[in-house]
């Protein structure tokens, strides 16, 4: 994309009421405006990366062998009523009518939609387990949206649900779906410690929490230093053996890690102090069993072994897609602006032309664009050079390709990493192979 032609609408002054980095920066750099109180348009660029963060927890999720589905934002009521759960919900929930005064809601979560078409399908207990996912927009109508897309209204999220015939079944689906989080996480570039949550009247200690590490995360966390030291992506973990699973499981869970609520002294001081870490989380995703609640509210069995109705076990697992732009932003960036992870940013780099109409300077850049015009930036305004850098560090693309008249007549390019600010002097060809090789 060539920026003097591209739709990125970029601020120099932000709005009073964006109180944190994120909203600020994601209002600065022109990826999302708002339409209204806690729901945001999202631009080109802020796309790219949502689309970028739902590609890598689509694959990650169907490495599993979870299915994708796609459910519908507007839900029936009488769903929620034969859970019980459309008069308890509260005010956050969204009630509708439509034009035969049928009852109708935006859909805030999907437990009772996924069980109700599971329940249409599935018959015997010999086509479990099922892993069902899907990735969709929803609503709750928070009192007090704040934070830009860190609390809004509308948000993109990722819901999976398992059905297993068995506890022990629904444990492995629960480690998988673990496994997946935690390398899902790492290829977003940010670190995600895993804490045990409340499972409430469930009980047990299959729910965890999913949280990013940022100074302004909402929720003080303390954690064994073993747990960021780990290579999830390396480990070899067999997801059809179950002891693989645990042991997997054992290494994970055998770290101390919780949130302020459920932070227990005496268990922290018996992690070694060296190894004692405390910060700030914000959560971008939670897991968690909670067995037949909803197929034996809502009646839906499977035929068991023994011919006899079985409830299956059930457990969901969520992962704030919108919501994790902004907690990637909170993780990394600096004063003049975003630092993108590889993996999630808009442009893999921005090409800047500090001499647009210098014909050396305008070659190379052409050359440099046409390699790989889908993942560049090139900007080709006529602005001075410091407004193309600090426009550059402010977008946050991972690798500046500057081009200047002086380096152009030797066919040189200085190529500058965003995240350390470390720069080189390289021909078009190593630049590039640097750039889009990693």
């Amino acid at each position: 994309m060539r920026l003097s032609s591209a739709f990125q609408p970029m601020l120099k002054e932000v709005p009073a009421e964006a109180q944190i980095a994120s909203h600020r920066l994601m209002l600065r750099a022109g990826l999302i405006r708002q339409t209204s109180s806690g729901i945001y348009a999202w631009l080109p660029a802020g796309l790219r990366v949502l689309r970028n963060i739902e590609r890598i927890v689509r694959e990650e999720q169907n490495a599993i062998g979870a299915q994708e589905v796609l459910m519908p934002t507007l839900q029936s009521a009488d769903l929620w009523r034969r859970s019980g759960r459309y008069d308890a919900y509260g005010p956050e929930m969204l009630r509708i009518k439509d034009r035969h005064e049928r009852e109708m809601l935006y859909g805030p979560t999907n437990e009772e939609m996924i069980t109700d078409l599971f329940g249409q399908a599935i018959k015997s207990y010999r086509e479990l387990p099922q892993v069902l996912y899907h990735i969709q927009w929803k609503f709750r109508d928070e009192l007090r949206p704040r934070f830009g897309v860190m609390r809004g209204r509308e948000f993109l999220m990722k819901d999976a649900y398992s059905f297993d015939v068995t506890y022990e079944g629904a444990v492995a689906s629960y480690r998988r779906m673990m496994l997946a989080y935690l390398r899902t996480f790492q290829r977003l570039g940010v670190r995600a410690v895993p804490m045990v949550a409340d499972t409430g009247p469930i009980g047990g200690n299959l729910s965890h929490e999913f949280l990013v590490l940022a100074p302004t995360g909402e929720s003080g966390v303390f954690y064994d230093a073993a747990l960021e030291e780990q290579d999830w992506l390396a480990q070899d973990v067999d997801i059809a053996d179950t002891a693989s699973l645990e042991a997997f499981f054992n290494r994970v869970t055998g770290s101390y890690a919780a949130t302020d609520e459920m932070h227990d002294e005496k268990a922290w001081s018996e992690v070694p102090e060296d190894r004692r870490r405390e910060g700030r989380g914000i959560e971008v995703g939670h897991i968690f069993y909670f067995g037949t609640k909803y197929t034996e509210a809502m009646g839906i069995s499977v035929s068991g072994s023994d011919s006899a109705p079985l409830f299956p076990q059930m457990g969901s697992y969520g992962i704030g897609v919108s919501r994790l732009v902004g907690a990637i932003i909170e993780a990394s960036h600096d004063e003049a602006g975003l630092i993108w992870p590889d993996e999630v940013a808009p442009y893999r780099a921005a090409i800047l032309n500090l001499k647009v109409g210098d014909a050396a300077s305008d070659a190379i850049c052409e050359r440099l664009y046409a390699a790989a015009p889908d993942a560049f930036l090139y900007d080709d305004r006529s602005d001075r050079a410091g407004v193309k850098f600090n426009d550059a560090d402010l977008l946050g693309h991972p690798w500046q390709m500057i081009v200047g008249p002086r380096g152009a007549k030797e066919g040189m390019v200085e190529l500058k990493r965003r995240a350390t600010g470390e720069r080189l002097e390289l021909s078009v060809e190593d630049a590039l192979s640097r750039v889009l090789g990693g």
